[in-house]
């Protein structure tokens, strides 16, 4: 008996493992699954309410302010510096033909008197001349000669050699009263003294420099444009009469820790590209910068300060000012229609800055712009505004 059951339970379990499968196949295959649609989820976006307005462009630029005219101070003749004025520092303010240096007169005062002495021998050696010519011409008709006396006679070339050296002496005399004038040194504007080179005592001589120092009248902004920035700009052109109509431009600084502003004008262009950056200079002019000679009410601008610029540019017209986000990169917008679905328009840029950009046409006023950034935007795709973001920007009136 138990060499049987040795034989027959391994087939039975086997047998009747069989009949389980197929019997589990059989009621498994009978059903068939049930397939669970999928819900599709709207994408969570942020928008903004795109606005027409009527813009002008403003254009930015940025240089330092440098004077319009500075000289360098250069000694004419040689001598000791007798005389200093107090103004003749750095920083010292003078006025249109204030003495800011005197070098020793001396010499040449000696010289001017020389000079003159000179030129009245020669004057009076020229008289001399003249006088006997005359009583030579006297003599020849006294003595009833016919025929016209020669040059010798008359002593021609006498009189002539007596008027040349009236005439060099006279060019002697010139020289030494410009070279007493040269002894004092003067500009002709009211200016500042940007740098002093020399003090009282000190031995010049002719090419030593005095000093440095440049005219308050005026100062000048060189600002950088690119061919961009001069699209959207009327800069100023010479007209038949040599002259320009001036831009009007806003200089901002910071200055002892607060925001300053200057009005300027643009009168000229420095009509060349920079070969190194491609730029073009626009200059702007500051009337009276210093505030010292009652032509300007504004703050003193230094010469040397650095300032942003924000030139008046063309009017655009009626445009819609978006973040510069908003725009892809193919000049499309994501715009959300009334059913919360996506589509992608093309847009008509007039102009893009680092911050906004101006769209002509493709968007219209009071649609809703996607401010989200979707990397594989398609069409159609149900969206989920943001309505916490959307009335921020609402209230704070972006863009």
């Amino acid at each position: 008996m138990l060499k049987f059951l040795k034989y027959t339970l391994p087939i039975g379990f086997f047998v009747l493992s069989i009949i389980a499968f197929v019997v589990l196949m059989g009621i498994g295959g009978s059903r068939t699954p049930e397939r669970k649609e999928e819900a599709r989820q709207a994408l969570l976006v942020d928008v903004i309410e795109a606005r027409q307005q009527r813009v002008r462009f403003t254009i930015g630029s940025q240089g330092g302010v440098q004077p319009r005219t500075e000289t360098t101070l250069v000694a004419e003749v040689s001598g000791k510096i007798s005389q200093v004025s107090p103004e003749f520092i750095a920083g010292g303010f003078f006025n249109k033909g204030q003495v800011l240096l005197q070098i020793d007169p001396s010499d040449y005062q000696t010289a001017l008197k020389r000079a003159e002495a000179n030129l009245a021998s020669q004057r009076a050696r020229l008289a001399d001349e003249q006088a006997r010519s005359e009583q030579a011409l006297r003599d020849w008709q006294n003595l009833g000669r016919s025929g016209e006396p020669s040059e010798l006679v008359l002593r021609k070339p006498q009189v002539a050699e007596a008027l040349a050296n009236v005439s060099a002496a006279e060019a002697d005399v010139d020289k030494a009263r410009r070279d007493l004038e040269r002894t004092r040194i003067s500009l002709p504007y009211d200016g500042l003294v940007k740098r002093k080179l020399v003090d009282i005592g000190q031995f010049v001589a002719p090419g030593t420099q005095l000093g440095v120092t440049f005219a308050i009248d005026t100062a000048e902004v060189r600002l950088p444009l690119s061919a961009d920035d001069v699209a959207y700009l009327d800069l100023p052109a010479p007209t038949a009469s040599g002259e320009s109509e001036p831009l009007p431009v806003t200089l901002a600084a910071n200055v002892a820790g607060g925001r300053q502003t200057w009005q300027a004008e643009i009168v000229r262009t420095e009509g060349v590209v920079d070969e190194a950056s491609r730029v073009i200079y626009a200059v702007a002019e500051v009337t009276d910068p210093y505030g010292v000679l009652g032509e300007s009410r504004q703050q003193p601008l230094k010469i040397g300060t650095f300032v942003s610029a924000e030139i008046l540019g063309r009017d655009a017209g009626e445009v819609v000012v978006l973040p510069r986000l908003a725009l892809q990169a193919d000049n499309t917008v994501l715009v959300a229609n009334e059913s919360d679905q996506l589509e992608v328009r093309p847009v008509v840029v007039v102009r893009a800055e680092p911050h906004q950009v101006y769209i002509s046409t493709g968007v219209a006023d009071g649609e809703r712009v996607v401010t989200t950034n979707i990397e594989a935007p398609v069409p159609g795709t149900q969206l989920a505004i943001n309505k916490r973001q959307a009335g921020e920007d609402a209230a704070a009136g972006a863009p």
